[in-house]
């Protein structure tokens, strides 16, 4: 299937790609972080049992500079997500050509909203693989990992898709990413969003995980059956009052040069458009309306 997946790597000057396709799984959830620290552990530890123990090399500290990820800066890790109120956990593949693997975790209190002024802040968690981990192991393989972690996460929404992953703030990165941005529907940016999205839904991707409210707001399952018609469309519910909606056997990337524009992921966007989030700030440096064309490249 790598007829797929443009192969895209936007390199330094050095000549190191960091930046490229890959797949971001996200779950945001409610934010009460030490009443699911455990949780959140459990996720990673499912995560690595899936792509290695030894996947993730460094870890950011406090200063933001990378460490070494051995026993300690697990120890330190593990200690933080769960004695910290507001936990923020990057733990990255040690790969000099730039990450592939990733866990990124952005915890949040209840105090916190009133704290620093975010009344629509929310828990974060990132999980990034690649597109050849996809293509060896196959889309059911990647959709169980999805399925397993969001059995475990108090979610409100998550999703799994194509997605820009690596160092999308170096200097320069954007203005090399900007064609492919903007050719490429199905791929997102791996990019964080747990200050202001709330309960409103990013999306869709290939994988779109529903909770509540918004999921009731939609009539449930049902509701969301009644209104989805692709072929390749599926709407399954999960326990703790969930539910997944999966757009075809594989993700796809789409193509605005072909005319490729993925018809499922449109009739969801119709769908889920009364709950979509729609950033402030702006993408890539974009002005803010290139940044809302992009998010509405379902929808018009």
């Amino acid at each position: 299937m790598s007829e797929h997946y443009p192969r895209i790597r936007v390199q330094t000057q050095s000549g190191y790609a960091r930046v490229r396709e890959g797949l971001s799984l996200t779950f945001y959830m409610p934010p009460r972080h030490p009443e699911f620290a455990e949780d959140v552990l459990r996720a990673l530890g499912i995560y690595l049992r899936y792509v290695g123990p030894n996947a993730l090399g460094l870890y950011a500290d406090e200063e933001g500079d990378w460490q070494d990820l051995n026993d300690a800066g697990w120890e330190l890790t593990r200690r933080e997500l769960r004695e910290w109120k507001c936990p923020l956990a990057t733990l990255e593949e040690a790969n000099p050509t730039g990450s592939r693997y990733a866990f990124h975790y952005y915890g949040k209190d209840s105090g916190y909203l009133t704290r620093m002024n975010k009344p629509d802040a929310m828990c974060e968690a990132t999980f990034w693989l690649t597109t050849e981990y996809l293509e060896e192991q196959g889309p059911g393989r990647v959709r169980e990992l999805a399925m397993e972690l969001a059995s475990v996460l108090p979610l409100c929404s998550g999703s799994c898709g194509l997605a820009f992953i690596g160092e999308l703030e170096l200097v320069g990165i954007w203005r090399k990413l900007l064609p492919y941005w903007k050719r490429y529907p199905g791929i997102d940016i791996a990019d964080s969003h747990s200050y202001d999205s709330g309960t409103r839904l990013r999306g869709p991707h290939w994988v779109n995980f529903l909770g509540q409210p918004v999921l009731g707001e939609l009539g449930g399952a049902a509701g969301l059956r009644a209104r989805l018609h692709s072929p390749d469309t599926s709407v399954q519910e999960l326990a703790g009052d969930k539910v997944v909606i999966t757009l075809g056997p594989w993700p796809e990337a789409g193509d605005a040069e072909r005319n490729q524009r993925l018809p499922a992921y449109r009739e969801l966007a119709r769908v889920l458009e009364p709950w979509l989030y729609h950033q402030d700030g702006h993408v890539l440096h974009q002005s803010k309306e290139e940044t809302r064309r992009w998010e509405r490249r379902f929808l018009d």
